[in-house]
């Protein structure tokens, strides 16, 4: 079972680390990933310091909470990815459906779900 625990905190870390880092060192790329127009340097400032800022601040807490045996660091990460589903979910009312949305929608659902199991570890 401790394989278990080590895939539902380590396959968020890695996934979340891989965003981070391609959002931080390599913004244009993410502008596709993301559906962003970035305006000018301030654009691709905001894609590398919100977006990847996000990210790689939820991968420290991860590793923060499974290094030093604090599940609730991934609490706050499945919080995180939480308020950023009802961000989607706010968007696909209030400016329609598209198809597109719902993708990641599930991959965020998915990766709370995993960290909230580690958090509760009923293994």
């Amino acid at each position: 079972m401790e394989l278990a625990y080590q895939i539902m905190v380590g396959a968020p870390t890695l996934m979340l680390l891989g965003l981070g880092t391609v959002s931080m060192f390599a913004p244009s790329r993410m502008t596709k990933n993301f559906a962003l127009e970035p305006i000018g340097v301030a654009g691709l400032s905001t894609i590398r310091s919100v977006i990847g800022g996000l990210f790689l601040a939820s991968v420290a807490l991860l590793i923060t909470g499974f290094v030093t045996a604090q599940p609730q660091a991934y609490v706050a990460v499945a919080i995180l990815l939480g308020v950023v589903a009802v961000g989607r979910v706010v968007g696909l009312m209030a400016d329609g459906f598209v198809k597109e949305v719902i993708p990641p929608l599930i991959v965020e659902l998915v990766l709370i779900a995993a960290l909230l199991g580690a958090f509760f570890r009923p293994f």
